[in-house]
């Protein structure tokens, strides 16, 4: 039992480093991105192009990856399953890429006017196509238990994309100034193109790095395809309608917003302000993934039978949401230096970031809530209220992106994500109880929004920078203590952690 749980933590701890540490380097690259293009529109342009990448991704592995799980260990062959699975995507794959090939020009002028051109859209494809045909030789990876290969490859991909983005944008210039012949192709104004050159390179890399699993002898079974297509086919709804919900609004805003101009100049300009506003809340969206990752293995390990266990998943969700909160306030009380993340120019759209910040919020909260369905084995429920989250966020940006632009984005995530969290919170109480401790979560939700009230006046009455960052540090610090003298787990949890550092420096 206890080398079961040893290889658990150091699985759990090579699978987070795989899956997060790429994403905080990806986050941090596209930031930089705002520093190297010239362009507004150029980041409007790329905003659009990844939400279409993360569209694509899940149709065309359409669930695929985890009815591989499923089925590998279910079935007495791994092989043959591993092996009808990638026949599988790479049919489908193929036949993605040669109808695309077919109508390259006309779906790039449809999807962003002559803004997207086809060498984009082409770009798009291959790495698109390139990442779907290794993603089920990662799984298998997974499967097979090799944690700090599947780990290494992940990793180094992202490094790999910010090394190639860092010769373009900053190599480049220099060379091009010592050898100017040499370098006379390089201009800044091919900033995107250089951008997805870098994304397709680390890919094939990866691709290639990860190619050794399909040394196998290839066998397709088609009674076990279908079978797999059956399980795999709510999943893969499922995914359509939780990515939908976190990127149709950078899909539909080109179509939406009112421009007249042919390359839809202006959408794309106002797209690329919302989108890298939008990547500073992505603090809190970083919080609610780490959360996740520890908080859904710890709930299938508890007996949910035990009522000891039910207050357990309380606690868990009072602490997320007061920790959650205080992220809040820590970014919106210091977004006089958080905004240095991004170049002045984008600083017009710094007032959506508490809207989406409060959304994040909500979908962290609507997470733990949603236990409940995964616990009494009726998934059903998360996709109905996926689908129910997309209706309101489609309505809300169909009908609001015309007259306010951006704005209606960041408003739409924030009520679909308030809409599911108070709809998973009652199907949940009438379908498994928790003693969810709604006074403490609503008391705790009006100071931290009394506290950024106070915030919001500083920043409009005082002029000073060190001055208003002194208020706001007092405000932070009020919610601090407050949250902590009315919390007696909070404060032996602080109590514990304290013990365990001045322990730490006894041994130093």
């Amino acid at each position: 039992m206890a080398g079961g749980m040893k290889t658990l933590a150091k699985e759990t701890l090579f699978y987070g480093i795989g899956s997060t540490l790429p994403k905080l380097l990806s986050w941090l690259l596209s930031l930089y991105w705002a520093f190297a293009l010239p362009e507004i529109k150029d980041i409007g342009v790329l905003t659009n192009f990844y939400a279409w990448v993360a569209l694509l991704q899940v149709i065309l592995t359409y669930g695929m990856e985890t009815g591989f799980f499923r089925y590998a260990n279910k079935e007495d062959n791994p092989t043959k399953v591993f092996s009808t699975t990638f026949i599988s995507i790479a049919s489908t794959t193929l036949l993605f890429f040669l109808v695309s090939m077919a109508f390259l020009k006309p779906v790039a002028f449809a999807l962003g006017g002559t803004a997207m051109k086809p060498r984009f859209l082409l770009m798009m494809v291959l790495i698109l196509c390139i990442d779907v045909l290794g993603s089920i030789p990662f799984a298998n990876l997974r499967f097979k238990q090799r944690p700090i290969r599947f780990a290494t490859i992940k990793v180094l991909n992202v490094v790999l994309t910010i090394l190639f983005n860092l010769f373009f944008f900053l190599a480049c210039p220099w060379l091009q100034g010592k050898y100017p012949d040499a370098f006379s192709w390089f201009t800044l104004d091919r900033g995107i193109d250089y951008i997805l050159i870098s994304n397709l390179a680390a890919s094939l890399i990866q691709f290639l790095l990860v190619s050794p699993e399909l040394r196998i002898k290839f066998t397709f079974d088609k009674a076990l395809l279908r079978r797999m297509l059956r399980y795999s086919f709510p999943i893969l709804i499922l995914g359509i309608a939780g990515i939908l919900n976190q990127t149709v609004d950078k899909i539909v805003f080109p179509w939406l917003f009112p421009d007249t101009h042919p390359d839809k100049v202006n959408a794309f300009r106002e797209l690329g302000i919302y989108g890298q506003n939008f990547k500073i809340a992505v603090i809190m969206v970083m919080f609610t993934q780490a959360f996740r990752y520890a908080f859904e293995p710890f709930i299938f390990a508890r007996n949910r039978e035990d009522s000891s266990d039910r207050q357990s998943f309380s606690d868990a969700t009072r602490y997320f949401i007061l920790f959650g909160l205080l992220i809040f306030l820590l970014t919106t009380g210091y977004i006089d230096i958080i905004k240095y993340l991004l170049p002045e120019r984008y600083h017009v759209g710094l007032k959506v970031v508490p809207i989406v910040l409060l959304g994040e919020l909500f979908f962290g909260v609507y997470f733990n809530l949603s236990l409940w369905y995964k616990l009494t084995d009726q998934t059903k429920w998360g996709a109905y209220m996926s689908l129910f989250g997309l209706a309101i966020t489609l309505l809300i940006n169909i009908l609001f992106i015309p007259q306010h632009g951006y704005m209606a984005c960041a408003w739409a995530s924030f009520f679909a994500n308030l809409s599911m969290m108070l709809v998973s919170y009652f199907l949940g109480q009438k379908h498994y109880p928790i003693p969810y401790n709604l006074k403490s979560a609503g008391l705790s939700f009006l100071l931290a929004m009394v506290l950024f009230s106070g915030i919001v006046f500083v920043y409009r009455q005082v002029d000073t920078l060190w001055m208003r960052l002194l208020f706001n540090t007092l405000l932070i610090t009020v919610y601090v203590v407050i949250v902590v003298a009315k919390d007696s787990g909070l404060r032996g949890v602080i109590t514990k952690l304290s013990r365990v550092g001045r322990a730490g420096q006894g041994m130093v």
